[in-house]
């Protein structure tokens, strides 16, 4: 339209002979085409600078997400279900809702089940199109490439036919050139990282005595050797195992007679009324996982649950059962009870681990134990999260790290700052070196001055050693009673010590004094102490022979109690007064000098065993008693598991099948767990540290490859392979989505 525009003119001034306006006409079109030019130009190079961004904008606003989350500064958004702020904007807040697992995002933990649905189907329609259009833009470099370089460099075009043969001899003579021969070690090495890598498999497996034997037996096949199949698995092997597995738990069961057994009633809860309640069963020789039931309908109902119990109780014998051990998430009063009622010999205790827990837990919340705390998860923040500060750290503790991670976050705060302790020297020598305050990298961290700051503090040291002194008694008696040790005979006499360590240390303090001793004492009294506790420190020699307790006749009536309970008849007690005072006075068998050389080497069920054969009825007694243990089980709970086995959408088979694999899972983990105790480990303390804890895990993100930086130089080492897989492997975390 311009154009004839511009020709109508030219005609006119033409016709009238205004050659030199025409001319000055054409100028001026020309120099308004070069403006135009210039600046369309101008505005598409700006375009392409900004087009991620102008991207990232159009996403947000059409996102259907974000009706879930304020948008905060930078990259952050709030999640309106449990306020959590995330970094990484909305990607990571989709997953973060999700609850996917395996995404390096802590899941929601109060978001409805139809917004959880429906972020899932959003992730799962995204994935395929984004696959697409790589593939897409891959394609495209390969056909034009060889044109566009020919044309640059004024050389003769090349067909476009011709470029993938061209791109694959490069290709191929760059992989010869990079890739040299492996060895058969190698490839075996690389197939197996591989397997990891492509099917998500925890790191820490490879540390596994079963991965050991998996390999030595098949190096034992030789080369013929073929792998089971996926089928064989699920039908043949686990049958075989379930049997194997079975079988032993049978054998255990003969011992029951004697021994008697314990009830284990784990309860796992969640924000959303789900309840699952894993039963165990629990003897000198090991600890056996029974099965699992999916509780939620009836988990307040005292009734159904009394009778869930009962059908458990009868699964045992209710005259094998001495006790019940049940942990605080089972809260229904009415159940202990019924059990009391309707079964005489059978006793109902709290879990002991879980007490200590609760001890330590309000320890923390001592207004100057948890100021020390915060104190020191700053400084190891500071450390975890540069690599260089890492390197710097590990050079000075000599390849020692300064935080440890427990079984519950309480222990971890404690075990930590023991840690710490123990390396205040070299910790102070690093933040006083030339190599620390010589290097620009850490002089211009706004946090510096401030750990430099608590580090040279002598009353957060104070604190630190004040702390540990107060925590390390309690410590123990959770490390005693843990882990399935038949230890209800030194549960007393442990809990004594820890309080008497406490008078001691504050004996010039009261009232420091009285503020820990009144917490042990409400959940000594009101979460812990049972009966069946004094019972057993009575019948362990080693505290009925120790001149130094001075608390067994305040224990006796309890004692006696407990011998009415297990001894109801007239005629099962007909001699037992005799074989007490027997015991008491160390006459016969019990004062013979093996008997007493034999009271530090062996257990009190098995000295019993061994020297109680004059007093055969106390015997018997002292053997169910002293044979059992105070804590439920130790393992990670994992609720997706559990949500496949107990989902409402899975047809029976598939239950089986599930229930089958969770029943072999957990038996293998109690038997290796069982047969790797040792001193020299703290069942306390887990192998990884948790990079994902308040002691490791910076508050504020500012950059998306922050997290990177804790790992640094110990990739090549000891690492956290949880939380590192829990993070490399999200499909659309924020590291591989930029």
């Amino acid at each position: 339209m311009g154009a004839l525009v511009i020709m109508k003119i030219k005609h006119v001034f033409f016709s009238e002979n205004y050659l030199s306006i025409v001319i000055f006409v054409d100028c001026i079109v020309l120099i308004l085409f070069f403006d135009f030019y210039f600046f369309f130009a101008f505005i598409y190079r700006e375009a392409q600078k900004g087009a991620a961004s102008i991207f990232i904008l159009m996403v947000r606003e059409k996102d259907a997400c974000w009706e879930y989350a304020d948008r905060l500064e930078g990259n952050k958004v709030r999640c309106k279900f449990c306020d959590r702020v995330l970094n990484g904007g909305i990607s990571r807040l989709k997953h973060h809702l999700s609850r996917l697992p395996s995404k390096g995002v802590n899941p929601c933990t109060k978001v409805r089940d139809d917004v959880t649905d429906k972020v899932r189907e959003i992730i799962a329609s995204k994935e395929d199109p984004k696959e697409a259009s790589i593939t897409k833009r891959q394609k495209v470099p390969e056909t034009k490439s060889p044109l566009a370089t020919s044309i640059s460099s004024g050389k003769a075009p090349v067909s476009v036919e011709a470029a993938p043969r061209l791109t694959g001899k490069v290709l191929s003579s760059m992989t010869s050139s990079i890739c040299s021969p492996r060895t058969d070690q190698e490839n075996a090495e690389r197939s197996i990282a591989i397997f990891f890598f492509e099917n998500k498999v925890d790191l820490s497996v490879a540390r596994s005595s079963s991965y050991h034997q998996m390999i030595d037996a098949v190096k034992k096949c030789g080369n013929g050797f073929v792998g089971p199949s996926a089928e064989s698995l699920k039908t043949t092997w686990l049958e075989k195992i379930k049997s194997e597995v079975s079988l032993h738990s049978k054998d255990i069961e003969r011992e029951w007679a004697i021994s008697g057994c314990t009830i284990i009633a784990e309860t796992w809860t969640d924000n959303k009324s789900r309840a699952v309640i894993n039963f165990f069963v629990s003897s000198p020789s090991r600890t056996f996982f029974h099965k699992s039931v999916d509780a939620s309908s009836y988990y307040k109902n005292t009734k159904y649950l009394s009778d869930l119990f009962d059908s458990v109780i009868q699964d045992f014998g209710p005259e094998n059962v001495v006790q019940i051990i049940t942990d605080n998430a089972l809260n229904c009063p009415g159940l202990p009870n019924h059990i009391l009622q309707n079964y005489g010999s059978i006793f109902v205790t709290p879990c002991a681990s879980q007490c200590m827990n609760g001890i330590l837990e309000d320890f923390c919340k001592v207004d100057w134990i948890n100021r020390c705390v915060l104190q020191a998860q700053v400084v190891s923040r500071y450390i975890y999260n540069n690599s260089s500060m890492l390197d710097l750290m590990k050079k000075f503790t000599g390849g020692q790290e300064i935080i440890r991670s427990g079984v519950t976050k309480s222990v971890s705060n404690f075990l930590s700052l023991q840690s710490m302790l123990k390396q205040k020297s070299r910790l102070k020598h690093m933040f006083n070196s030339p190599e620390f305050s010589t290097d620009p990298v850490f002089a211009c961290k706004s946090q510096t001055a401030n750990c430099v700051s608590i580090i040279d503090d002598n009353e957060f040291w104070r604190g630190v050693e004040e702390s540990v002194a107060v925590s390390e008694p309690f410590l123990k008696v959770m490390r005693e009673v843990y882990g399935g040790k038949a230890s209800v005979g030194f549960i007393y006499e442990l809990m004594t010590r820890a309080k008497e360590s406490i008078r001691t240390y504050y004996i010039m303090d009261e009232i420091k004094c009285k503020t820990f001793l009144d917490i042990v004492d409400k959940k000594w009294q009101n979460n812990l102490h049972s009966p069946l506790h004094s019972a057993a420190a009575f019948l362990n020699p080693s505290i009925q022979y120790n001149p130094e307790i001075k608390f067994l006749g305040s224990i006796k009536e309890e004692f006696y109690r407990v011998l009415e309970k297990l001894l109801p008849t007239p005629e099962s007690r007909r001699d037992i007064t005799n074989q007490i005072v027997l015991f008491s006075s160390g006459s016969g068998m019990f004062g013979c000098n093996i008997a007493k050389e034999a009271i530090d080497t062996v257990s009190p069920g098995i000295w019993w065993e061994q020297f109680g054969d004059g007093a055969p009825m106390l015997q018997r007694v002292a053997i169910r008693i002293l044979s059992q243990v105070c804590s439920t089980s130790t393992f990670q709970r994992q609720w997706s598991n559990f949500q496949q086995i107990h989902s409402e959408k899975r047809n029976k088979i598939d239950k089986e099948t599930l229930n089958d694999l969770l029943y072999i899972n957990y038996n293998l983990k109690l038997e290796k767990s069982s047969k790797s105790n040792s001193s020299e480990v703290d069942p306390l303390q887990v192998d990884d540290i948790d990079m994902t804890s308040e002691w490791a895990e910076e508050a504020e993100n500012p950059s998306p490859v922050q997290w990177l930086d804790r790992f640094g130089s110990v990739l090549d080492g000891d690492l956290n392979t949880r939380q590192f897989n829990a993070a490399i492997f999200g499909a659309n975390d924020s590291i591989f989505n930029l």
